[in-house]
Parts: structure tokens; sequence; C-alpha cells
């Protein structure tokens, strides 16, 4: 017989080696003009876990954002919708089967996804969901609801969507709007280690958490929020600016940084244009 030494709760362990993450279930559907403060703060009241503690996360998906906020749009046209919200697209492909392109590009919230983030998934027939207005605004909202509610000083709130990644298959929840988290992690001028100095290494803590919210929310599963634990010491005290924090649009590369701004057809095609038009290379 094997011998299997007991498992001590993560709590219980030293801060910074461990993370948890819950989603409470029964969460009700979204309608414009609802209070999400309200429903989420009643979702997370109701869980089978602790309610929300100081330095907890909690992690909200953009459909239901966005459905409070009225972005729910009559479109007979899903093409028409995701034209309406391109500032530029990036690359196109054409599908089979007579399926529409499909289209890469720009949105007006600077990020580069397909269908510009428009979605006509688990919304009324014949109607299309944009993304929030602005999920960093909307982060902050919704931050400084829960910490009035909770009586908490230092409490995060990150908004996600899911994205596709270059060079890799699957899909991934990633952070589009934040408030009170330190969405990134720059590590350059430390060292590892090994004494080695760190020069590039800038670790997306907002994305992160996005990602692992997914794991207990699930994309049908019908819980759209998630309470990630553990994570305090890039969790934001107090209310204002400062605390809020600069928001996900700091995760947007900057376009010159952007070594891949076009498609490789696109890039061609432009070059071969620009080729037969004189225009310096």
């Amino acid at each position: 017989m094997t011998a299997h030494r007991p498992v001590a709760p993560v709590e219980n362990l030293p801060p910074g080696t461990w993370v948890s993450a819950w989603a409470p279930e029964g969460f009700p559907e979204v309608r414009p003009g609802d209070d999400l403060a309200t429903l989420v703060g009643d979702a997370v009241a109701a869980g089978s876990t602790a309610a929300l503690a100081e330095g907890d996360v909690v992690v909200v998906t953009s459909k239901i954002v966005s459905k409070a906020e009225g972005r729910v749009v009559c479109a007979a046209d899903r093409e028409q919708a995701i034209t309406d919200e391109t500032v530029r697209v990036v690359a196109t492909r054409e599908r089979p089967d007579g399926l529409p392109p499909l289209r890469i590009v720009e949105n007006r919230l600077g990020l580069v996804m397909a269908a510009a983030g428009v979605d006509a998934s688990n919304t009324p027939e014949g109607t299309v969901l944009l993304l929030p207005h602005d999920p960093d605004a909307s982060a902050r909202a919704l931050r400084a609801a829960l910490r009035a509610r909770f009586g908490l000083d230092r409490l995060g709130v990150v908004v996600t969507d899911t994205a596709g990644r270059t060079w890799r298959d699957g899909l991934t929840d990633i952070a589009i709007g934040a408030a009170g988290v330190d969405v990134l992690d720059d590590l350059r001028g430390g060292v590892d280690a090994h004494g080695r100095p760190l020069s590039v290494t800038v670790t997306a803590v907002a994305d992160e958490i996005a990602a692992a919210s997914e794991l207990v929310r699930g994309k049908a599963d019908g819980r759209p929020v998630a309470v990630v634990r553990g994570l305090a010491r890039h969790v934001r005290a107090g209310d204002g600016p400062e605390a809020d924090g600069a928001g996900a649009r700091t995760l947007v590369r900057p376009s010159a940084d952007d070594l891949f701004r076009e498609g490789s057809a696109e890039a061609y095609a432009r070059g071969l244009a620009d080729g037969r038009a004189g225009a310096p290379a």
C-alpha cells in the first residue's frame, strides 16, 4: 500500500506560491440596463466558496458587460457589423463552402482579432454582440461597486474576451479591460535564478489571469464570472486613478513595435503595387 501525504490548504502555503480560481454557478441571463455589479456581487456572495477577500481578482467576460451596456445590435448580416467595427484590415482569407471570408482586423479598441470581436453566439437571433465601448472604464466601475459592497481595500477586476494567437492553434481568453491590477510585470533590470540579467522579460499578468479564469468558467457552462485568488502582489489598494492602474489598453502593442502589421498575401500585394508605382521599397 502506498502512503499518501495529506495536502494542506493552499492558503497555508507561502504567499506567491499558489493561485486558486473558482466560478459561481447559476448566473442569470444579462439584459440591457441590468446592474452588472449587483448581479456579479450576488453570484459571488452565493457561491460555495468564501466571498471576496482582500487581494482577489474578479474576472468577467466581455459578453455580460456588453449585454448590460446595451451593446446588442440588430444585424441580419454579421459581416456588416464587422466592417463597421473595423479600423484596419490585417489579413483576409477565403473559406470554402460559401462561408464568409475570415477577417483578422484591428478594431476601434486597438485589438487585433478575428471578426473585430463581433459575437453572434449566446445572443438572440438576428442580433450580434459588440465589445464594450471602453472595457477599462467598465472594469473601473465594477471594481468601485464591488469594493464598496464587500468592504474591501485591495481588489482587482479583469474583463476578458476570447482570441486566437499568432503561431498557435486554439483559443484563449485575454484581458481587454482591467482595474486595480498591474497588467504587466516588468522584470527587466532584475536577474534570473542564476544571476543573469533580465533584459526583455515583461509578463502579461492580466492576460494570464484571464486565461486561468477560463479554465473554471468554460465556454458554454453559464459561468461568466470567476474569482482568482493568491495574486495580491499584483492587485492595488485604494481608489482613484493610481489605484485603478493604466488598464488593459496598455497591453496593445504599439504600431512602431509591430513586426506583423499585415498578412503575407496583403504584404505581397502592397509590395507589388508599390513596385509598379515606383514607390521606394
